[in-house]
Parts: structure tokens; sequence; C-alpha cells
């Protein structure tokens, strides 16, 4: 069957475009103003026609986690975001002890294998537990432990989905870490670490070519016996093969750093993400029993309120922060949160409108209100 979306302002390129979007099953057939033979056709009165957004590190929403060790979380998780524009998601797995990790890439394969509603799952981001203890976060610091190759090599043996592994790369033992990801085809990122430049380039030399949530528990300049050294913040930048991703959510970054961020490293570098715990989605001053959490100001925090512990944002709100509180046209934040993300998953076929790749699209208005989501060719969410 064909799907003609029509009377849309088109985000393919990085540019808008007046054009149609012909889908044929799951695969987009062709962007073009002709007039093809087409089955079924769309009205999109104006709204942008945008791929679908790429979340590639979430742990939650809707009252869910993925660490719950269930597919019916995974399944959940996946609806609630596709409501947002978001099409295809990496799950995150926090760091834990190695028993709950494996259930929960055993209930990750199960969700895969039944299938979802909302976003495809694409493959399990692992945040940890090979941490700087100094940039913990909100990661439970009693399962942070050192590089363990016997863990690792048995963890990824567990499934052949694994996409991305954060990690601090000043601990013993990075490089065999990082050299081993490489060679599994396993993006190798550096996170909740307090590595110095020099440090964070020679990880980089080995295989971690991504920073986690810049400006995140990452390091930046600092004082040792009153001599200043740079961070990995400063390695992002001075970096240009270097890939970041930003907590777009306005609380985690405020608006001078998006910008700095963007202008820095450009729209071709960096990747939206939300970061999301199971309070997305969920109102202001919501409790999940067993979490001490707070929810307020739109953003999740530690009990003290020393620190944010994950966003409760969804992808549309990262998009909207980029184009009206970043001054980012909307084609290259929509960019950011698509094309970018699966590209440096390095999966194929996904996060752009171009023909044979599939058909994850999202329609929404020009405040970033998502109207319709599309997984697959299929309409997974209509408002």
């Amino acid at each position: 069957m064909i799907t003609k979306i029509s009377n849309g302002i088109v985000l393919a390129d990085g540019r808008e475009q007046k054009t149609n979007l012909y889908i044929e099953d799951d695969k987009i057939l062709a962007l073009t103003a002709d007039d093809l033979p087409f089955d079924k056709e769309i009205d999109a009165k104006g709204l942008y026609v945008s791929p679908g957004f790429v979340d590639m590190h979430l742990h939650g929403a809707a009252g869910h986690d993925f660490l719950e060790g269930t597919a019916e979380a995974y399944s959940a998780i996946s609806a609630a975001v596709a409501q947002h524009g978001t099409t295809a998601i990496a799950p995150t797995l926090a760091t834990s002890t190695l028993e709950s990790i494996l259930v929960s890439i055993e209930k990750f394969e199960e969700a895969l294998a039944a299938g979802v509603s909302g976003a495809k799952l694409l493959g399990i981001h692992l945040e940890g537990p090979y941490f700087a203890m100094s940039q913990k976060g909100a990661q439970d610091p009693k399962y942070i432990r050192d590089f363990d190759p016997a863990e690792y090599k048995r963890i990824a043996d567990a499934t052949p989905h694994l996409l991305s592994w954060t990690a601090a790369p000043e601990r013993n033992g990075a490089e065999e870490f990082g050299n081993f990801l490489r060679e599994r085809g396993i993006l190798a990122c550096i996170g909740h670490s307090d590595a110095n430049c020099k440090t964070a380039h020679k990880a980089f030399e080995n295989g971690f070519t991504h920073v986690t949530h810049l400006y995140s528990c990452t390091s930046t300049v600092h004082r040792i016996n009153a001599f200043r050294h740079a961070g990995i913040i400063e390695e992002a930048y001075l970096n240009d093969d270097m890939t970041v991703e930003i907590i777009a959510d306005g609380c985690h970054l405020p608006d001078d750093l998006l910008k700095l961020v963007y202008k820095l490293k450009g729209p071709d570098k960096v990747a939206l993400v939300t970061d999301s715990m199971w309070a997305a989605g969920m109102p202001e001053g919501c409790k999940l029993p067993g979490s001490d959490l707070i929810i307020e100001d739109g953003v999740a925090k530690l009990p003290d309120r020393s620190a944010f512990a994950g966003s409760v944002a969804y992808g549309d709100r990262l998009v909207r922060n980029m184009v009206y509180m970043a001054d980012v046209p909307v084609a290259l934040a929509v960019k950011m949160a698509s094309e970018n993300p699966a590209k440096f998953l390095r999966v194929e076929n996904i996060g752009k409108l171009a023909p044979g790749y599939f058909a994850d699209v999202t329609l929404f208005d020009k405040d970033i209100n998502i109207k319709m989501t599309i997984v697959n060719g299929k309409e997974v969410y209509c408002a």
C-alpha cells in the first residue's frame, strides 16, 4: 500500500521542503512534488513532516523503568514516548547488579520478539557500572565498581543488541574495555567520569568516541596544586571527531550552554537525548514506591536537591527547547534528535526521510506539539 503525505513542510536534508512524502508499506518510497499513484492520503495541513525522533539514552517513562526486568516495562515506555514523536529508542540500563542487568536484557529480547505498539526497540545502552565515584550523579554508589573483563564479556555475549556502553576511562582496564567494545561494534561512551583532557583523548584513541550527557557528570577545567587542567568537556570541543549528547530538557543545561554546544560542535556532532526516568509524563510531586526522588520544576532531583536525577522530558520537549531556547533552525534541531543519534549508534535506515529508509515519521505544529506518529508506515499515535 502506498500512502501520500501532502501539504506539509517536510524536514529533510537539514532544511524545510515543500514536497510530498510517499510511503510504500514500511519504507519511504519518494520525496517529490510529482503526483504518484497512492492508496491513502494524509493531509498534513501545513504541519511539519519530520523523521521520528531517536532517543539513544532513556531509562524510563510513564511510571516504568527498564531495570524493572519486565517485558511490560519495555512495552509501556515504547507506547508513551511515541505519543511525543519518538519512533525508536535505545533502552538504557543504569548501574546495578550483574543479575539485574542480565534479567533486563532477557526481558528486552522478549519484548523485541513479541513486538511493541509504539517506538521500536533498537538495542540496549548500558550506563555503568564502571564509573568514577566522584561523578556518580544519581547512580547508586553501591553498584559502582572496577572494570571486570569476565563480567562485561558475559553481558556482551548475552545479547546481539548491545548498541552502546558508558564508562569512566580513567579507571584501570579502560583501554582493554574500549578496544573490546570497538571490536564488537559497540559504541563506547565517556561518562560519569573525572578524566582529564589527555586521558579523555587517549580514551578516544582506544574507541571511546562519544560523550554521554555533556556537562552532566563530565569533568571540566579544574586545579591541581594551583595549575589548571582541562577535562572531558574541553576534549569534546577540541576533538572534531568526538560526538556528544546533551539533555536539552531546559533544566540540565541553560540556554547559553545549549547555544555554546551547538556553536562549537555544530549540527552534525550533537544528539539530543532525554535521559528520562520513570516520572516522564507524570505530574509533579508524584512518587514511586521505593523511590525517594523529588519531581519538581520540570526535572527529577535527589532527595537533598543537590543534583538532578534524570529528566522527565520526552523528545518533543528537546526539539522545542533547541528551537526556542537555543535559536536552532527546526530542521537542524530535528536532525540532532533523529539522524544523528541513529548515525552515532550505527543503526541503518532510520532517522531520515529518504527513499529506502523506514517510514518513521512524526507530524507536529510550529510549537512542536505532536499531532501524529508513524512507525514502519503504521500510525501509532494521532492527537
